[in-house]
């Protein structure tokens, strides 16, 4: 397990100045710090947003309407982090706004193009809200959010083509209806480990280990833990769609940390989780950075993939509060991309490639999401560490 003194010698140069940002992996307050800074540049550009006549709890229309449900995720997991609730009435009223009329995140202004992913991950930030027992408005339940999204997604589960899996868009006439689509199951799978978690109701559970299993037989996860993108109907899913992304690989993680604390740690989740966590270190974080692998070093990512890492960085944080024992596998490469992001931040925002070897010339939305949890998540491993040696923390964490 790793302790206090090993967050300091891996941070023997952990100030780092960059341009108004200081970042001191062993300090509590300086990471509160540093993180206040990009969540208040996250805010703007949504601020930015909000002209008249925009709908409440969106980003302008460059971005994906899934991104914006992640934002408020993010903004939620600040909030548990640091204690700093200036920003949890816009994230309640953005959420409550974006539930659509059956409270299902289904809105009205979505429904012709929403994806079963894009839902899914609305309803992991409700969840995510019930889990934090974030206040509300007094006529929404998060967590009946995110039952309503689960319940409505089993009756999705499609079992005449390729046995099994979400198709990734939702009405035949979209292009992608076709795809079963990983992050659909993905973030099913998490959601319903989730809802396993909060009710002890073992029909989550038996959901969850459906959407895994069939994921493991499609072969969209092969026997060495690669996250795989998706397959077509067309081939039965015969023909796997080998391209790998960071958000993929998280949502199995989280999911699969979720099944290990449901079942007490059943080796079967335990060995899971661990060796997803191992293969995403080994393909996401080369140099022990977090790298959009697909394109980052190419600069070819779309402005959704421009967030993959910063979903998995919040993916892997809440890992590391459900399942303790991944922290010796996560908090190195966790100090290392907090540092190497806050170097790229500037008076405009966040860059999204971290290595040091290109000019980041541009920033956006995905980008504060990407920093912002890799610094905010420093203070969850402050937390694990300190709860495993006894000591004491200032930092909100996911309650017993």
């Amino acid at each position: 397990m790793f302790s206090i003194k090993s967050l300091i010698g891996l941070a023997a140069f952990s100030v780092l100045q960059v341009q108004g940002i200081n970042l001191d992996v062993t300090s509590t307050d300086s990471i509160k710090s540093a993180a206040s800074i990009i969540a208040k540049d996250l805010v703007g550009l949504y601020k930015e947003s909000q002209i008249p006549g925009a709908p409440i709890g969106v980003l302008n229309e460059s971005y994906s309407w899934w991104e914006s449900g992640a934002m408020f995720d993010t903004l939620i997991q600040y909030w548990r982090l640091t204690g700093d609730s200036q920003y949890n009435q816009l994230v309640t009223q953005g959420l409550a706004s974006q539930r659509g009329p059956n409270d299902d995140f289904m809105p009205l202004n979505q429904t012709i193009s929403i994806g079963s992913d894009d839902q899914s991950i609305w309803a992991l930030a409700a969840i995510s809200a019930a889990e934090a027992r974030l206040g509300g408005d007094q006529n929404v339940s998060w967590f009946d959010l995110a039952q309503a999204t689960f319940d409505e997604q089993v009756l999705r589960w499609d079992e005449e083509t390729c046995n099994g899996g979400l198709r990734w868009k939702i009405l035949p006439f979209n292009a992608g209806y076709s795809y079963k689509n990983t992050m659909a199951t993905g973030n099913f799978f998490q959601l319903a480990a989730r809802l396993a978690v909060s009710t002890n109701n073992d029909t989550y559970a038996e959901w969850a280990t459906t959407a895994w299993n069939w994921t493991q037989t499609a072969g969209l996860i092969d026997e060495d833990h690669n996250v795989f993108d998706g397959a077509d109907v067309s081939t039965d899913c015969s023909a796997i769609n080998k391209l790998q992304f960071s958000d993929n690989a998280g949502t199995f993680i989280a999911g699969a940390a979720y099944m290990y604390n449901y079942t007490d740690g059943d080796i079967k989740w335990k060995i899971s989780l661990d060796s997803l966590v191992n293969r995403t270190m080994s393909v996401f974080f080369p140099s022990g950075i977090a790298t959009e692998t697909a394109c980052e070093s190419i600069n070819s990512c779309t402005t959704d993939q421009r967030a993959s890492k910063g979903v998995l960085g919040k993916w892997l944080v809440d890992t590391i509060a459900i399942a303790p024992h991944t922290s010796e596998l996560i908090t190195e490469q966790l100090i290392s991309s907090a540092q190497a992001a806050v170097k790229t931040c500037g008076d405009d925002g966040c860059g999204l490639d971290w290595s040091g070897n290109a000019k980041n010339s541009s920033t956006g939305v995905g980008e504060q999401i990407n920093a912002l949890n890799y610094v905010q998540g420093l203070l969850q491993s402050h937390a694990t560490i300190q709860s495993s040696s006894g000591e004491t923390t200032d930092s909100v964490c996911y309650s017993e």
